[in-house]
């Protein structure tokens, strides 16, 4: 695609940069070495309980890893023809080692991103423009904070990674894209991009973070009596009608088990989002290269798995993603979702549960808001002159809303 020099100690480093649309075509460990070199967000490492891994960062966030991300693909969940057309973009040495990439999409529409543009194509459609196609930097369906420039430890890391800034916006002018969109990236690459004209966008969500609890009642009694109690009542309420709760990992993670939580998945995700995004397929997949870092939470009634939310394990955190049900039990949804993965984080040693995006529901069990990051590249300067403009305001309004909510933790006022 292109190439860059850097200053080396004895001689120029060239990276060529180059665009694949398969993730088969670059070697899983080559990625990997990349991904796993990433630094975590400051809000994933903010605390750390005693014991708790301090292994870098893309093991902390398994959703960059070429696993997770090939099998998006294979299972054709990220494909063209679902507007997910993979265009990675990788540095490359001259002798093909591979020091970085950016998992990136060219994107027909603005789904499964959950960080929302359709008013900004909106809006500049009907000025004339054509918002699409844009590229998206992202893991796709994933609105969980993790790498997007993903660099191998080199005396050039710096390099690198500014490499790849300027090469997504050189493959947007290449694709004749409206724009770039990093999302749910780290405070420190959002606010480098944003040093190099990238717009800076913010937005909530709301984690559990773990001061170094030992057990569910430790944590349970740093929060006020009454929200104490009203936990404790709804974890008891959620299985009241002789309902098992299972974890399930590894060698448990079966064909038969995945079928049962697809038809989960189907059922919630074709009520809350008209299409789901996932494929049966994808589920087998991960289950055979990522088995050892999911966590399965099952519901079991009268034999059979009624309800599951599925889990991602990192070093420092875990990563809530999706949950569904064919049967309907009150709270079920919390104690499966939230509960339980306190319980999991404890028991592990973790520092936080990210339970995925939007939510305020969750504040009142012990979640915390936290604010996360997006940068994007728009070409059009009239467009650009807008967004800027309007991203101003809405930076200010999350500051201010997350404030707010602060106040509003079930904490004990000494504790908060």
């Amino acid at each position: 695609m292109s190439e860059t020099a850097a200053a080396h100690a004895d001689h120029p480093l060239k990276l060529q940069l180059r665009v694949v649309s398969d993730l088969r075509d670059v070697r899983a460990d080559a990625w990997d070495a990349c991904a796993n070199a990433s630094q975590v967000s400051d809000e994933q490492s903010h605390v750390v309980p005693d014991g708790a891994s301090t292994a870098p960062a893309a093991a902390g966030n398994p959703f960059v890893s070429h696993a997770f991300l090939s099998a998006l693909e294979r299972s054709e969940s990220a494909t063209p023809r679902t507007g997910w057309a993979p265009q990675h973009l990788l540095a490359e040495t001259e002798d093909g080692e591979l020091l970085g990439a950016v998992p990136c999409y060219l994107k027909s529409h603005s789904r499964g991103e959950y960080v929302f543009d359709a008013g900004w194509a909106d809006a500049y459609e009907r000025a004339g423009g054509s918002y699409y196609p844009k590229l998206q930097a992202s893991v796709p369906f994933t609105p969980a904070t993790g790498p997007r420039l993903l660099v191998k430890p080199s005396p050039h890391a710096g390099v690198v990674k500014d490499a790849l800034s300027r090469g997504l916006v050189a493959l947007c002018e290449r694709r004749q894209a409206s724009s770039v969109h990093v999302t749910f990236l780290p405070k420190q690459d959002w606010d480098m991009l944003g040093a190099k004209g990238f717009l800076k966008r913010t937005d909530q969500q709301f984690h559990w973070q773990n001061e170094g609890y030992g057990t569910f009642d430790d944590f349970l009694s740093a929060l006020a009596s009454r929200k104490r109690k009203a936990i404790r009542r709804e974890r008891r309420d959620a299985i009241d009608s002789g309902i098992t709760i299972e974890h399930l990992t590894g060698t448990d993670l079966t064909e038969a088990v995945w079928d049962d939580f697809f038809a989960f998945y189907m059922d919630t995700g074709s009520r809350k989002w008209g299409r789901p995004y996932l494929t049966r397929a994808f589920y087998s997949l991960i289950g055979q290269s990522m088995a050892d870092r999911i966590l399965l939470v099952m519901a079991k009634r009268n034999g059979r798995h009624i309800a599951g939310a599925i889990n991602f394990i990192g070093a420092n955190s875990l990563f809530g993603r999706h949950w569904g049900a064919i049967e309907h039990h009150p709270l079920l949804h919390f104690e499966l979702c939230y509960y339980q993965a306190i319980d999991f984080a404890i028991a592990n040693k973790l520092a936080t549960v990210e339970a995925g995006a939007q939510g305020e529901h969750k504040l009142a069990r012990g979640y915390v808001p936290v604010t996360t990051y997006s940068s994007h590249y728009i070409d059009d300067p009239a467009l650009r002159r807008a967004i800027a403009d309007y991203l101003t305001h809405e930076r200010a309004y999350v500051d201010a809303a997350g404030r707010e909510l602060e106040g509003l933790t079930p904490f004990r006022k000494t504790d908060a």
